[in-house]
């Protein structure tokens, strides 16, 4: 992913100098125009004036759009105030004063998708009975997502009682944060929003997966954080997929409400499906976006179109056993370099990646 330049229309040299360092440390590139054309203005990130770069935006008749700043060397007086409102900014910043402010809002700008990329999908996996294979299902539709090569992935842990994501990856002795490391992060991570680049770069990363894990911890998640977190993948383009807890916790309701898909995992049994059913009928209060993944074997010879007429959702697809599949998570973990790419549990998160492309829809 790369963001489009943020346009720059200065006048005062030594304002223009000030940005042009302030935009070196956000890491965005700056196209300095004096009157920018309509395409300038439209396809660049931000864009930063002062009150008379501002007033010839306003003139050209230009479209109104987010990430306008203005910025003045002083305590901006009426006339730059209503330049600023003219020209459609939401901030104007005061030069050196609220330098730390341009830089949010420019590493913001960064994190902005080109025209081409899409925004990010977030895909909620939630177990309908204990023991579905909900979290091994995750781990593999994040790894898939990794190898389309579109775009990041990562892979949440939202279930402090589970043992940890990092285990099933056979990541947990991989450097990097897991949710308690970040709660206690004052700095980068204590609040508001987070940038993706910081965030990646703290992360465990496996196989291409970036993995946000609870760890060994018992600790809940805080909501604004897991909130936080999603918003700053999406703001990115990322594929996030969380690994749901049964349990509602504040963060699971956070993820599921906001999900571009709710998929439930269960095993192909009448208690199993049961259980599913019940489930169902309370997540599609949350979300409706939701289907089902039904994992086999089958002992009692039920068909997977049966448990979804039972639970009332549709089905989103099917997975066959897979042969030594415990052993292989038990000694290597799903991080294990050389897994097979077309195994059951691949082509299962294919067909639902593919549900997530624009105009595909849950039948």
């Amino acid at each position: 992913m790369s963001a489009a330049p943020v346009l720059c229309v200065i006048d005062d040299s030594g304002l223009r100098q000030t940005v042009e360092r302030v935009a070196a440390a956000a890491g965005v590139r700056l196209l300095t125009l004096d009157s920018p054309a309509r395409k300038n203005w439209v396809t660049a990130s931000a864009v930063v004036a002062d009150e008379a770069g501002a007033r010839r935006c306003a003139r050209s008749a230009l479209p109104r759009r987010e990430r306008v700043i203005v910025v003045s060397g002083s305590e901006p007086p009426a006339s730059t105030w209503a330049a600023a409102v003219a020209a459609g900014a939401h901030d104007v910043c005061v030069l050196p004063d609220r330098e730390d402010d341009l830089l949010r809002h420019l590493s913001d700008a960064a994190e902005v998708p080109t025209a081409t990329a899409r925004a990010g999908r977030l895909v909620a996996v939630i177990p309908g009975r204990g023991g579905a294979g909900a979290s091994v299902f995750a781990a593999t539709l994040a790894q898939s997502a990794a190898r389309s090569g579109q775009a990041d992935a990562l892979l949440m842990d939202l279930d402090p009682l589970a043992g940890g994501l990092d285990l099933l990856m056979g990541a947990e002795r991989a450097p990097g944060l897991r949710w308690p490391d970040i709660h206690t992060d004052g700095g980068r991570f204590g609040g508001g929003r987070i940038n993706w680049s910081s965030l990646r770069a703290a992360l465990p990363s496996v196989r291409g997966v970036h993995l946000l894990s609870s760890g060994r911890s018992h600790r809940d998640i805080e909501a604004d954080l897991v909130s936080a977190v999603i918003d700053s993948g999406q703001r990115s383009g990322v594929t996030v997929v969380c690994d749901m807890p049964r349990q509602f916790t504040s963060a699971a309701l956070c993820a599921m409400e906001i999900a571009s898909l709710v998929v439930v995992v269960t095993t192909c049994d009448v208690r199993a499906i049961a259980a599913t059913a019940a489930l169902v009928g309370v997540v599609r209060g949350v979300n409706p976006n939701l289907g089902l993944l039904v994992r086999g074997p089958a002992p009692g010879g039920l068909h997977a179109a049966q448990a979804a007429d039972v639970a009332a959702v549709p089905l989103l697809a099917t997975m066959r056993p897979e042969p030594l599949l415990a052993v292989r998570l038990d000694q290597h973990g799903l991080g294990r370099p050389g897994r097979r790419s077309r195994s059951p549990l691949s082509e299962a998160a294919a067909k639902v990646l593919r549900l997530l492309e624009p105009g595909a829809a849950v039948a």
